[in-house]
């Protein structure tokens, strides 16, 4: 008996599979931001239980939208399995019910207006637990082997009889220890997960190089042009096509006139390996400032900044809530920070006053953004609480000097952006 509870022992150590990526989960709900024909939406891939089966897609809208219908198209990388669709984007959006025919790495095509995104993501399939056919098989082999004791007892033979019931109660303790011990195993990767990495490609991936640039190559102010981030491995030299959705999106890029008049919060569309664009305008001319946080799988993230000018003469603002205007005393009165005047290299809590029915934006409740007046330090943290009357942030800003901020934050029916500026001073000790 020694022998067939170590054998078990063995045998869970044996089928537990190291855990997998912290993006891979299986049933888990995808969700990616995306700014698209000029509205911010987010893209729901609804976790799915079975291959083929039903895979159902949304598009949350967090700006008012008239009629924007995005067509979906949903295509197995490695089966060619191709499905079409399409979907409302709606603050409580219906879901598109599509057909998948398997697991593994898929590409969702968003069309909306003539514009086109292409999103990796992987149908994944929770797998069943290899403990379950020890746990199954022990008890169903302890039934077999008491039965056979109580039948061979009746008949005289008790020495063969004991041992058939120690056979039955090595099998239920079988199933004992696997109850026990496999929640303490590594999960199993999912059907459809990537490749486990190797110890030796498994300690991060080098940082990406960026190029961003404009099309046309000096826009006018007032007039629509596109952002370009190219992403390149700095190690291969090939196209960055590795990112994996950090806070909701492929990429958070951030863009803001010098003088910080301007502001946009954007999700760019990946339209081909390591290319990322953008649609915007700008309303006044000058130098502007683009910050893009992005994350590589198996890596950590990474903040890459460029600039740009854009031509012209100054035009009407864009519409509410893109282009914010800042001032020394901010937007409302309801915005406190502790202590007044912050500190460089100390914390300062920074709150702002938010009406009811907030809703989580990009997986947080709200959004801090903070640059530099020269642009060269940009910071961004989250409210990490749950909704209610107030958006609440910790921030050290890391030396004296005049920043600019913006708090953000969505409602039922609307993305709001705060703007308001920060004098830091130095620390007593200087």
């Amino acid at each position: 008996m020694i022998r067939v509870l170590c054998l078990a022992a063995a045998l869970v150590l044996a089928m537990a599979a190291p855990a997998a990526a912290h993006n891979v989960t299986a049933g888990a709900d995808l969700r990616i931001a995306q700014t698209i024909a000029g509205a911010e939406v987010t893209v729901v891939v609804k976790g799915t239980t079975r291959v083929p089966g039903p895979l159902r897609i949304g598009v949350i809208a967090y700006q008012p939208v008239s009629g924007l219908r995005i067509g979906l198209e949903v295509r197995s990388v490695e089966g060619s399995h191709t499905v079409t669709g399409t979907a409302q984007a709606a603050a409580n959006p219906q879901y598109t019910q599509l057909q998948v025919e398997r697991t593994g790495p898929h590409e969702l095509k968003l069309s909306a207006g003539n514009e086109t995104a292409v999103i990796p993501f992987r149908v994944l399939v929770a797998r069943e637990s290899a403990g379950n056919f020890l746990i199954y098989g022990g008890l169903f082999a302890a039934a077999l082997l008491l039965v056979g004791g109580l039948l061979t007892g009746a008949v005289a033979r008790p020495g063969k009889a004991m041992a058939l019931a120690a056979g039955a109660a090595a099998g239920v303790t079988v199933a004992a220890m696997v109850i026990v011990f496999e929640p303490q195993m590594p999960a199993s990767p999912p059907d459809g997960a990537a490749p486990t990495l190797t110890t030796s490609t498994a300690q991060g991936r080098p940082y990406a190089q960026v190029r961003m640039g404009t099309v046309p190559a000096q826009p006018a102010a007032g007039e629509e042009f596109t952002l370009r981030v190219d992403l390149i491995d700095g190690s291969t030299g090939r196209p960055v096509d590795d990112l994996t959705a950090h806070h909701e999106a492929l990429a958070h890029v951030i863009v803001t006139s010098e003088d910080g008049r301007y502001f946009r919060h954007l999700h760019p569309l990946r339209t081909a390996p390591g290319h990322l664009e953008v649609r915007l305008t700008a309303d006044r001319p000058g130098r502007y400032l683009a910050h893009a946080e992005i994350e590589r799988e198996d890596s950590g993230g990474q903040l890459l900044a460029a600039d740009f000018i854009v031509g012209g003469t100054a035009k009407a603002s864009e519409r509410a809530g893109m282009v914010m205007e800042s001032g020394e005393t901010g937007t409302t009165d309801t915005l406190r920070l502790q202590p007044a005047v912050p500190i460089a290299g100390r914390p300062t809590t920074i709150e702002l006053g938010t009406p009811a029915g907030v809703r989580t934006w990009l997986g947080m409740t709200g959004h801090l953004l903070i640059r530099s007046q020269d642009g060269e330090f940009f910071g961004h943290v989250h409210e990490m609480g749950a909704p209610g009357s107030r958006v609440r942030f910790t921030f050290s800003f890391p030396e004296p000097g005049r920043y600019l901020a913006w708090i953000q934050y969505a409602t039922a029916d609307r993305i709001v952006t705060a703007p308001f500026t920060v004098n830091v001073t130095a620390s007593e000790a200087q």
